[in-house]
């Protein structure tokens, strides 16, 4: 919950931003943001180890105030975020793309506030989407292994994920207790993909009228 919760705050605005920009900036910064998807995850976890590693510069900062990463819970949220974070952010800008632009001007012409039309007509229209957003990248955080392994480790009650207790139960022959878990984590994902596809129904969005469905 807490990677989705970083996941949802950092990439709404971000994913807003690149909505509305049409330079190459945010293309590029979208592919470099999305090269988790395309790399091997233990790759990931090993350049945010390099990176919030104690030794590095970056990580004795934040240790001297107080936040360390590797090998704590605060890792396993990182690395899980930053696996899924780029599913919310194509799907999430995609969704602010395709808000209907007139009905921003009308607000604007009725002089709304830029943040009163954000949130009376933007975020609205792109509710359907930053919702199914939420709920891909909670099942893809929520699946985490490879990286989530190299930051924060495997240690039990504190940095231990479902998919690290499947790994380890079967590695000591306990394979009741491992399908258990796997159970678990294909009911999330199945139970992601659903909400995302009734999210995605236009039935359910707030400005949808009975005309266009006619």
């Amino acid at each position: 919950m807490a990677a989705t919760l970083t996941i949802v705050l950092v990439g709404s605005p971000l994913a807003l931003w690149m909505a509305r920009r049409r330079t190459m900036v945010p293309r590029l910064l979208e592919s470099a943001l999305s090269l988790p998807l395309v790399v091997p995850p233990v790759l990931t976890g090993y350049l945010l180890l390099v990176i919030l590693s104690p030794r590095s510069l970056l990580g004795r900062w934040l240790e001297s105030l107080g936040l360390r990463f590797a090998l704590d819970w605060k890792g396993a949220v990182v690395a899980s975020a930053a696996l899924a974070f780029p599913l919310f952010l194509a799907v999430a800008r995609v969704a602010f793309e395709k808000c209907d632009k007139k009905l921003e001007e009308a607000a604007k012409t009725l002089n709304a506030s830029p943040g009163r039309v954000l949130f009376t007509v933007t975020l609205p229209l792109a509710l359907p989407g930053l919702l199914a957003a939420t709920a891909v990248s909670f099942a893809r955080a929520f699946g985490e292994f490879g990286a989530t392994m190299m930051l924060a480790g495997n240690i039990p009650g504190q940095t231990r994920t479902v998919p690290q207790a499947i790994y380890t139960h079967l590695l000591a022959g306990r394979e009741r207790q491992a399908w258990g878990l796997a159970l678990v984590s294909i009911v999330v994902g199945v139970g992601a993909i659903a909400i995302a596809q009734l999210l995605a129904r236009p039935r359910l969005h707030p400005f949808v009228t009975k005309e266009r469905d006619a």
